[in-house]
């Protein structure tokens, strides 16, 4: 059965790529995966729903009145705050 050149050389094109992609992604330095609130883009929007419905059970958790009008930013620093007052949402390693 003959060979293919067309899929054999998209193959071939296709491992290229992926370690060319591969490759930049070491060359990445530092990790961006979590960026302090103050400086988030979007930081002075209003918080989201998951964050404000998140806060709630936060909040009630600690026995603590929720604060309808938080920026993103805001509520973002305020979950850290709850979470290390509950325990609820720490990594315990």
């Amino acid at each position: 059965m003959p060979i293919d050149n067309n899929i054999t050389n998209s193959q071939e094109q296709n491992a290229t790529t992926n370690q060319q992609a591969e490759n930049q992604n070491q060359d990445i330095k530092g990790d961006n995966s979590v960026k302090n609130p103050d400086e988030w883009t979007t930081g002075n929007e209003p918080m989201t729903g998951a964050q404000k419905s998140y806060l709630k059970t936060l909040s009630d958790e600690a026995g603590e009145t929720l604060n309808d009008n938080l920026t993103k930013a805001e509520a973002s620093k305020r979950i850290e705050e709850l979470q290390q007052q509950t325990g609820r949402g720490l990594n315990k390693s």
